[in-house]
């Protein structure tokens, strides 16, 4: 059955970040995400997944200047140094926190920057995350994006996903379906998600169009739902989704899944 983490980067943000682990939990998660630790010592999070008996599921490397706009430096020409030393800051932070998976973010290709350098580049730098993450038995994750959200991202669609995967060709590299990004790209969501079965390291699920609680919009959850269980898969959902009101209010999708959809 599948397992639903909350992300805590934008779900319960009528708290202060540390705060949101004990929200979630009291909600009845029993696994979280985010996009970045790195503003807070290791030690600080760790405690509340103790305290609140929460398995964190996943972050993001670092991603490059966010406030200025980039979304990770994997395609990006020149930077593999900073590259490396965020997968090494990443590693980390995985080991402590004791979280399987790692989300390296494409990035957006900068104006004057030629295609074929951007996925050399992207490539390069996913071998060598996905070597580094192996040492420490890490899954390196990486997601199609859609361009209205993010203009200019580099990978868009699951097609595009699956080919840099066999061009790395490293086991532990993985995809990150996320299904608001792919309806809004491409759509035929189960086809897909059965295509790509065996590669999916993990899940996330928002309403679409407006990215909100995922009972509201145009996909039918509760039959993808059903239907990642008749493919097989066993892993986590990530609810990354912008709450329309109060956090909290919104959960009456996640309360009334049955029991064995929602724990461990």
């Amino acid at each position: 059955m599948p397992k639903f983490a909350a992300n805590l980067s934008m779900m319960f943000n009528e708290v202060p970040f540390l705060e949101r682990f004990a929200a979630a939990a009291n909600a009845g998660f029993t696994g979280v995400e985010y996009l970045f630790p790195y503003e807070f010592p290791t030690e600080l999070i760790a405690a509340e997944l103790k305290t609140n008996a929460l398995e964190n599921i996943l972050f993001n490397l670092p991603p490059g200047d966010w406030a200025s706009g980039e979304r990770g430096t994997t395609c990006l020409p020149g930077r593999e140094e900073e590259f490396r030393a965020g997968v090494a800051t990443a590693i980390e932070y995985a080991k402590t926190l004791n979280t399987p998976r790692l989300h390296a973010m494409a990035g957006v290709v900068p104006q004057g920057i030629n295609p074929t350098d951007a996925k050399a580049a992207y490539v390069a730098n996913l071998k060598f995350a996905a070597t580094e993450l192996a040492k420490h038995n890490l899954t390196l994750l990486i997601e199609a994006i859609n361009t209205r959200d993010i203009p200019g991202f580099f990978l868009n669609t699951q097609a595009q996903a699956f080919d840099i995967l066999q061009e790395v060709n490293a086991e532990n590299l993985m995809l990150q379906m996320d299904l608001y990004h792919m309806q809004i790209m491409e759509g035929d969501l189960a086809i897909k998600l059965s295509k790509y079965a065996a590669r999916c390291g993990h899940v996330q699920v928002a309403g679409v169009p407006k990215r909100n609680e995922p009972n509201t919009g145009e996909v039918h959850y509760p039959f993808l739902y059903d239907h990642l269980d008749a493919i097989g898969y066993s892993g986590w959902i990530g609810c990354e989704y912008r709450p329309a009101a109060n956090t909290t209010d919104g959960l009456s999708w996640f309360n009334e899944m049955p029991t064995l959809k929602r724990q461990k």
